[in-house]
This record gives structure tokens, sequence and C-alpha cells, in this order.
């Protein structure tokens, strides 16, 4: 299915169930089918599940522009309008987490009754005077042009740390090869100009401003998304939070640790 979002961009998106409504909102470089192991779980306990392919990931529209926090924020406003969607719980991965909290900041929470970031690339990644914590340029930079040298050779070399098979994971060969030929189908300007917009996203304003409770699940061994530099100050920024951590959990936790996510998220739609 599709919907047209605020510039024209056909966007696809997955509707199952019917109940309370959980909209997934994947990382970057993923497609909707990274929730392989929560959507049929939700289903099945009574809830409705919704999940959109990102702009130039999966099945939507591979447009040159509107790949910044706020369009994408707008994109997943406009779906929520266009199922006129209420009393959701929005899910987000890495960079979905930006984007929920971004969305709420410039389209209300009228829509909205909780939120749970997974891993997420939040508050803000980029290191500035007054973000000593956050990455330095140069280091994006060199990740940068590792992506542009040999993308399928640099999204391959991160599926190990990306999983922490290494810390004991029960991830299997197969499923970290599903994985990377999920992000090989994201367009190649999607990923950069994504990656771009993680790293810019400073959303520390829009997290002191989320009004309904929130969950941030986070692994203390995920190296793409550090927790001391994102899970931790995420909640501390927040209002209403919940905080769980994994441990041995890298940023792939929605595979790697399942189990215990459904069952904390399950918690906490019932709080």
């Amino acid at each position: 299915m599709y919907f047209e979002s605020h510039d024209g961009t056909r966007i696809a998106y997955e509707d199952y169930g019917r109940g309370e409504p959980i909209v997934f909102v994947a990382g970057a470089v993923l497609p909707a089918d990274m929730w392989e192991y929560q959507i049929p779980h939700f289903t099945d306990r009574g809830y409705r599940c919704v999940a959109l392919d990102r702009r130039g990931h999966g099945r939507s529209d591979r447009p040159c522009d509107g790949y910044g926090i706020d369009s994408t924020a707008d994109d997943l406003a406009a779906l929520l309008a266009h199922l006129d969607l209420t009393g959701v719980t929005l899910v987000g991965h890495s960079m979905g987490g930006a984007e929920i909290a971004r969305c709420l900041a410039r389209h209300g929470e009228g829509r909205v009754a909780r939120a749970a970031f997974l891993s997420s690339t939040l508050p803000f990644l980029k290191q500035t005077e007054d973000n000593p914590q956050g990455m330095p340029q140069a280091a994006f930079d060199r990740l940068r042009a590792a992506v542009r040298a040999d993308r399928p050779k640099w999204l391959a070399r991160q599926t190990q740390l990306y999983f922490t098979t290494h810390l004991g994971s029960d991830v299997s060969p197969e499923q970290m090869d599903v994985t990377y030929r999920q992000c090989l189908s994201t367009a190649p300007w999607a990923l950069l100009k994504a990656q771009e917009a993680c790293f810019h996203a400073d959303n520390r304003a829009d997290l002191r401003g989320i009004g309904v409770p929130t969950l941030v699940v986070h692994g203390d061994a995920d190296f793409s998304a550090p927790v001391e530099r994102t899970g931790w100050r995420t909640a501390e920024l927040l209002r209403e939070v919940t905080y769980l951590e994994y441990p041995a959990a890298g940023h792939g936790i929605y595979v790697s640790h399942a189990r215990r996510f459904n069952a904390d998220l399950l918690t906490f739609l019932a709080g």
C-alpha cells in the first residue's frame, strides 16, 4: 500500500491487524521488513501494526531530496493522517527514533499515546562546543569515505558487531545475510543522505518537549549508537521515561534480543 507524502513522494507502508495501533519506524538503511519479529507478535496479541518504508528505502520512491529529519518526520506525520490513527504507540529504531522525536515536536502529540526509542540515534550525534560527547566531524568524514569507496564491504564489516554475535548473541549467519541484503536494497543515495541526517539532527529540545510516556531500550555494546552518547543522555532529557539497558546487546537488538524486547514493549503498552 502507498500514500502520497507532503512533497508528492509515494511512500510504501504495511498495515496488519486491528486494535490499538503501533507504528514501527525503521532504522536508517532498513525497510519495514526489519520488524519481522515484532509485527506478527503484536498482531497476534490484538494490536494493529503499521510500518513504513522511509523514502529511498524498500518500495518507496527514491527522490533526490527530502532526506532531512524534518522531511522524513513529516512523512511519518502524513502516514498517521492518511490512516487517521489515534492513540498510537510510535516505535523507532536508530534514525527512526530521531524521526519520532522530530515528528512530535513539529506535529504535536494529539494522535500519539506513547513512544518507544530502540537503539536510537538520539539526542545529537555531532560533536559541537555544547555537545562535547558527540562524534567529531573528522570521524564522520572517514565513515562517509568508507561507504563511498565500497558500500557492500562497509555494510558487511558491520554485521558481527551489529548483532554482537562475538558476545554470544544467538543470530544465525542466514539472518545476518538477510539483514545485509535488506541494507543493500536501499538506494545508495538514500544511505548517504540518511547518515548525514542522523549526524546533524539535534533533537535535544525535541526530547525535552515530549509529554507522552516513553520507553528507551539500548544495548550496552551498541557500536553504532554508543549507549553513553545516546541512550543515557536520551533518558536524562525525557520527562516520563522507562529506561532499559540490555547487557552485551548491539544495534540489532530487535533481532538479537527480540524475545526480551517484545516482552518489555508489551509491558510498556499495558502500563
